[in-house]
């Protein structure tokens, strides 16, 4: 630039710049005047004005800050939008791992919820049918008790208790094959544990969920204690005389007594069946055995067989009941049946042996034995698993197992003795007076078979699916709040900043537009 030299302070030469709206004070400091003409104005940090063209650095800045604010606000609009804080892996990438580790959680807590309501209907499907079986049962053994009744039965009201009956036989076999749920069938034996046994006196009863599939020759069962009753035989004979001066016997099981007093003049059969019939009617679990006709000897003895059977007794008469007289005598409990199956030790209850919780393969399974001695190869039982199984979690393992036993007429009642020989409902016959005795003790087993079954599934759906669904929403709710916290954008706090980012781009764009004003002031230096 052209340079006009002045006079300077205290006599030192200065420079003053030529060119148009300039006049920059530049000292001497090289003696060459061609060196000070090549001097360009340039501003100092006192606001001089750069005249530089080649390179606005004020327009750059100004168009940098820009591009930030205008970025800045795009990415508010962005969260504006969503709702979401976090909307791609640059936003935060630990956090988004996090959050999309909760997300999956959550997606699967609410199918765990949706799948828990889905059991639920399910065993509620199932628990009606049961409570139609139950009120058909009732009815049954209503006509079972009604055909005991000899005395006033004649032969056409007695074929009319056993139509019905076989009716309701039919109705008890159409539930069980025709409720189903979806395309399953819940109460035809194929959704549970099933099984079958060989061997004498060998019985299947029932399997858990745990208890695992056999393989094709069976799970081996070796009895080394067979099951026995508490039973009571008395000393001395009841005679005519005993009978003659007034007997006073006393019998009491699991809290149920009967007094038995003897009549003067009634025969030693008529006591006792007297005798029978009364503790028949007191529902107490005990029996006179026949071979009491035979000699007058008294021998009681419990229904039931195990440890938890017993009885006791007392005779006016010592001996012929209790060994004293008018004291009461206890009968020693029976023996519960002892044994393993598959190797593995199994709990005996009576006739009952269970396979022991955490068994690897028999847990859970149940047979019966009713003979009457040990045996090493007692027979074997083969077992087919399929048990209902709901996803009640989000994680893998976490299920719940249901087996629902066979309800048809042929599987229920079983394992009762009976003189009749009837196996299962399906074989009761109320046309004499026996058969009509049999049946009520087959029909309560019945009874107790069907409430058992309905007890399982209440609790299942009370304690276990009804708790699991209130549970996981719970779960639901905890990790959706979370997932929010770490995900979800503070919508008043993005506005803020969005509005702040406007003001700024606004005043970006007019100090842009001012850098590049000066630029043109520079340029038309040039054409001037």
């Amino acid at each position: 630039m052209p340079l006009k030299s002045l006079p300077g302070e205290g006599g030192e030469k200065e420079s003053i710049c030529d060119t148009w709206m300039c006049s920059s004070r530049i000292p001497q400091i090289m003696d060459d005047r061609n060196n000070l003409d090549s001097f360009n104005c340039t501003h100092t940090k006192e606001g001089i004005m750069t005249l530089r063209v080649n390179t606005n650095v004020a327009a750059l800045n100004a168009h940098r800050n820009v591009q930030k604010v205008n970025a800045d606000s795009v990415k508010n609009l962005e969260r504006l939008s969503s709702g979401m804080r976090i909307n791609t892996a640059a936003d935060g990438p630990a956090n988004l791992v996090v959050s999309e580790i909760m997300r999956s959680q959550i997606s699967g807590l609410k199918q765990a919820v949706e799948n828990s309501e889905n059991g639920v209907s399910m065993v509620q499907t199932a628990e009606g049918a049961l409570s139609e079986v139950n009120r058909l049962l009732t009815n049954m053994r209503q006509l079972a008790v009604h055909a005991s009744n000899v005395g006033v039965n004649d032969e056409r009201m007695v074929a009319a208790d056993q139509s019905e009956f076989a009716n309701s036989v039919k109705s008890i076999n159409r539930i069980a094959t025709n409720t189903q749920f979806g395309d399953k069938q819940l109460l035809d034996g194929s959704r549970g544990a099933n099984g079958v046994a060989n061997g004498a006196g060998l019985q299947f009863v029932s399997a858990s969920p745990n208890t695992k599939t056999s393989p094709t020759k069976g799970y081996e069962v070796a009895i080394t204690q067979a099951a026995t009753r508490a039973q009571m035989e008395g000393g001395t004979a009841l005679d005519q005389d005993i009978i003659n001066a007034g007997e006073s016997l006393t019998v009491t099981e699991n809290g149920r007594t009967i007094q038995f007093s003897t009549k003067e003049g009634d025969t030693v059969e008529s006591t006792i069946n007297e005798l029978k019939r009364q503790i028949r009617d007191a529902n107490l679990k005990v029996e006179v055995l026949d071979e009491s006709f035979d000699d007058g000897i008294l021998r009681l003895r419990n229904i039931e067989y195990g440890s938890k059977s017993t009885f006791s007794v007392s005779s006016s008469t010592p001996g012929v009941l209790s060994a004293r007289a008018n004291v009461t005598d206890q009968a020693a409990p029976g023996q519960d049946v002892s044994g393993t199956i598959n190797g593995e030790e199994a709990i005996g209850d009576g006739q009952i042996l269970a396979g022991r919780s955490g068994n690897q393969n028999t847990e859970g399974l149940k047979v019966r034995y009713t003979g009457e001695e040990a045996s090493e190869e007692a027979g074997t039982v083969t077992v087919l698993q399929n048990s209902l199984i709901f996803q009640t979690g989000s994680n893998a393992g976490q299920t719940v197992s249901v087996s629902l036993r066979d309800m048809k007429a042929s599987s229920l009642g079983t394992g009762v003795a009976n003189k009749s020989n009837f196996l299962s409902l399906e074989d009761i016959d109320l046309q004499n007076f026996q058969g009509a005795q049999d049946a009520i003790k087959i029909i309560d087993k019945a009874i107790n078979d069907t409430t058992s079954t309905r007890g399982e599934l209440g609790a299942l759906q009370k304690n276990t699916l009804e708790s699991n669904i209130s549970t996981l929403r719970i779960a639901v709710e905890n990790m959706v709040a979370s997932e929010s916290v770490i995900r979800d954008a503070d919508m008043a706090s993005e506005m803020a900043a969005f509005t702040r980012n406007q003001i700024l781009q606004q005043s970006s764009m007019s100090v842009l537009a001012h850098a590049n004003q000066n630029a043109r002031n520079v340029i038309s230096l040039l054409t001037a």
